[in-house]
């Protein structure tokens, strides 16, 4: 008969078992290279790699979208500099049109250069991107946002959605500037009203130009008491305002009409408007309010006084007008400016966004590595060190199983 009982044979394959058991779990510690798999490992210290982990996870998406927003952002910025560059030529060619040796034929000439600009800062503001979207058109990127009709106006067929995408935690970044905004909305060279000086068979002998017109008291101001009109009397020389009404705003009565003074501020309704030159007897102009005039209108305005060539009559209001366009021109490249050097402050806050998550990757990873990497000298001796356990006690097992009472006579 053998010398053995059930109960060696059970303790001796729970022995080896564990000790199997032992080796697989150490296997799986060197297979991974990590020391803490699992919460039993650590607790704390699993807890606090679930943490390292979901930040990493947040970085990495932070910086797919950094890069989506440094595309958007790269692509508008160059886009502007290319309006930029074409503006420029715009008011070159409106200064040499000033020249008095400019014949009506190098004027008209001039203005089909401009016409030929304006086609291209149209083509400039319907510009796509890599995806075939259209970069001012808001939300409606499917949707080509400019479109010239046939008196020669542009309208725009987007909207004022704005994309934005999160780049850190508590940050988040414009990726498209609109359409309305980039390129209609200017701000008015004189303030918060457009001038309309009479046409010929009418003149403007004095050269009277407003040179500006604001909104001082929103309070006082009636939105809907404009446009007002400026007269002078043609025997007196007086001034007066009236509004759509055809009522006295100016003077403010009891006050009596008098002769303007140059460089005299003239208020009323919450408006203030100072003129540039005097007013002669029988001259008449009116101001509309318009906060915001587009850059293609003001080309427009630029075509249309060159194409009028050379003249020889009304050369005051000629001058008028030409001192105006110039004014919105200078206006429009400031906001072309102001637009291009937005989406550069984005990429200046993109790039430095960017470095600061690299540096907390840098430190996060570091200190995960200190928590999870494994020890391999260690865990190689240890795992030998169980190896050889494993193998003694399958050993003893096969020896003591083995024994017999024959063995003993």
């Amino acid at each position: 008969m053998r010398v053995s009982t059930a109960q060696f044979y059970q303790q001796s394959a729970l022995q080896m078992s564990s000790k199997s058991s032992d080796i697989n779990e150490q296997m799986a510690y060197l297979s991974s290279g990590k020391q803490v798999l699992t919460a039993k490992d650590n607790a704390v210290q699993y807890g606090t790699l679930v943490g390292y982990k979901e930040s990493l996870a947040n970085i990495d998406k932070y910086q797919r979208n950094i890069t989506q927003a440094e595309s958007h952002n790269s692509l508008q910025e160059i886009v502007f500099a290319d309006a930029e560059l074409l503006l420029d030529q715009i008011k070159q060619d409106m200064l040499l049109a000033n020249n008095g040796r400019m014949s009506t034929e190098d004027l008209q000439s001039l203005a089909k250069q401009t016409i030929n600009n304006f086609n291209q800062l149209l083509d400039v503001a319907n510009s796509q991107n890599a995806n075939g979207d259209y970069i001012f058109s808001g939300y409606q990127t499917e949707k080509k946002p400019f479109s010239q009709q046939v008196d020669g106006s542009v309208i725009y067929s987007g909207d004022t959605g704005v994309n934005e995408l999160q780049i850190s935690k508590n940050i988040n970044i414009a990726t498209n500037q609109t359409g309305d905004a980039a390129f209609l909305k200017v701000a008015n060279a004189i303030g918060d009203f457009s001038v309309s000086y009479p046409a010929a068979p009418a003149s403007n002998t004095s050269s009277v130009a407003v040179e500006r017109a604001n909104i001082t008291d929103r309070n006082a101001y009636n939105v809907s008491a404009g446009p007002y009109t400026f007269a002078t009397d043609p025997i007196t020389n007086d001034l007066t305002v009236t509004d759509s009404t055809s009522t006295v705003v100016f003077p403010i009565l009891p006050a009596l009409p008098a002769p303007y003074v140059a460089g005299q501020t003239i208020s009323f309704d919450g408006i203030d408007v100072t003129l540039n030159g005097n007013p002669l007897p029988g001259d008449s102009f009116t101001i509309s309010e318009q906060e915001e005039v587009s850059i293609f209108a003001t080309i427009n305005d630029a075509i249309a006084w060159m194409e009028r060539g050379s003249v020889s009559t009304d050369q005051e209001q000629y001058q008028v007008d030409y001192n105006s366009i110039l004014n919105q021109l200078d206006s429009a490249m400031t906001h072309i400016t102001s637009r291009r050097v937005d989406s550069g402050v984005r990429l200046q806050m993109l790039e430095s966004q960017k470095s600061r998550h690299l540096d907390s990757e840098l430190n996060i990873t570091s200190s995960k590595s200190v928590i999870e990497d494994l020890d391999f000298a260690k865990a190689i001796s240890e795992f030998e060190q169980s190896k050889l356990a494993l193998q003694a006690s399958q050993q003893a097992f096969s020896k003591v199983q083995g024994l017999t009472l024959f063995n003993y006579i």
